[in-house]
């Protein structure tokens, strides 16, 4: 969970950020109506290029700032997986990248971004963190690891490692950066549910405000 610098080129502008929609797992739609998040972070928070799990046009979004190597992160997937499952079609989940991890939690990044544009983002996400404890251990995975994972899960890694490249890429993680310091956010996962911080932080809170969201959305 400890915060560390990413080591990012700047490659790309709002443009290219927008060139690739065709390959995103689902477009984010803008928070228009979120009254715990001040004005001046409502953008920061959710992103037209940010992945979308579940129904896009669900009522209730989980914002995730997600480190694919952050053991806590692993943890609460299979519990954010439950918490969609419950609710259906009236949940989804916006995954924002927070690198905190440094060089390994870069690399799976990119590697997800190349899953996205395959079509494979979901099943190489769970890969990734199913064998987490392989490649993230020591902070320094071996050369070639979590691409092997990941093909282990339908990724093409020759055009993979192309796409790892591409300013596309490079924007999304340099937009993801920049918003992880607007929103302040100091440890991962944090959630937020319709905007509402998950305060204080912890599974039965989080069940909690996704509870009362969706009952307030069906009501």
């Amino acid at each position: 969970m400890n915060r560390k610098p990413l080591l990012l080129s700047v490659l790309a502008g709002a443009i290219v950020l927008f060139a690739a929609a065709s390959w995103y797992v689902g477009r984010s739609e803008p928070l228009t109506d979120v009254a715990t998040v001040p004005p001046e972070q409502i953008e920061a928070l959710l992103r037209p290029h940010t992945p979308i799990l579940g129904p896009q046009d669900a009522p209730v979004t989980i914002v995730e700032f997600f480190d694919p190597a952050c053991e806590a992160c692993r943890a609460y997937y299979p519990v954010v997986k439950e918490i969609m499952a419950e609710h259906g079609s009236a949940v989804r989940v916006a995954i924002r990248y927070t690198a905190f991890h440094g060089a390994g939690s870069e690399e799976a990044i990119r590697i997800l971004e190349a899953a996205r544009m395959q079509g494979v983002f979901e099943p190489v996400l769970e890969a990734i963190l199913t064998e987490q404890p392989r490649w993230a251990s020591h902070g320094a995975p071996e050369a070639g690891m979590i691409l092997q994972i990941a093909e282990s899960a339908g990724l093409d890694v020759p055009a993979a490692k192309s796409q790892m490249l591409m300013p596309e890429v490079v924007a999304v993680m340099n937009q993801d950066r920049t918003d992880v310091e607007a929103m302040d956010i100091r440890q991962t996962p944090t959630f937020f549910v319709n905007g509402k911080p998950v305060e204080p932080f912890g599974e039965a809170e989080l069940r909690a405000l996704v509870s009362a969201e969706v009952a307030a959305a069906e009501s």
